[in-house]
């Protein structure tokens, strides 16, 4: 169990730094939105690649922050049963959903989008806007960042569910740094 508790803290140490990391980009985010707004209307001035950078910035965050979130379990659930309910439940509750709601839509996402990155980076895809950003496909990546982040949380969730039906309650509580050794 030692294992198993040691991969799931782990795995939620990767997703809650890469979150941290790139949670930082949503200053950036607001300090590029914040000067288009100037140089617009305050200079009558307009750039294609700062105002797409600030739309890829957001992009990147959201694709791969999502891992972090569901470490806090911050997504949006309906949770009229689950928030009173006990841990035991709670672990069903998760593990089933992850196994036949999360794991299989990461699959159809990454059946969507994994052509249509590869096809990206063979035509080194730009903006289609003139002035716009280059390396449209790196961009396009995240998509498949956003599956990799997922799919690790999952792996952890689903370690995290056994160790709690197993009765390690110290598990039964979203992940915090604190409990890093």
């Amino acid at each position: 169990m030692n294992i198993l508790g040691t991969l799931v803290r782990q795995l939620e140490s990767i997703n809650d730094f890469i979150g941290r990391a790139v949670s930082w980009l949503m200053l950036a985010v607001v300090l590029i939105t914040f000067s288009v707004a100037i140089f617009r209307y305050g200079f009558s001035l307009g750039w294609i690649g700062l105002q797409e950078s600030y739309l890829w910035l957001h992009g990147i965050l959201f694709t791969s922050a999502m891992g972090y979130t569901l470490v806090h379990n911050n997504h949006v659930r309906v949770d009229i049963f689950y928030r009173t309910a006990n841990e035991r439940y709670k672990a069903w509750v998760d593990l089933v959903g992850t196994m036949i709601f999360l794991f299989p839509t990461l699959g159809i996402v990454w059946w969507a989008c994994y052509p249509y990155v590869i096809l990206s980076w063979q035509r080194l895809e730009t903006s289609r806007e003139a002035g716009g950003l280059p390396a449209l496909y790196l961009l396009k990546s995240f998509l498949l960042v956003l599956v990799a982040v997922l799919l690790l949380q999952g792996i952890a969730v689903i370690f995290r569910c056994i160790l709690v039906l197993r009765g390690a309650t110290e598990y039964a509580e979203p992940f915090d740094d604190s409990q890093m050794v």
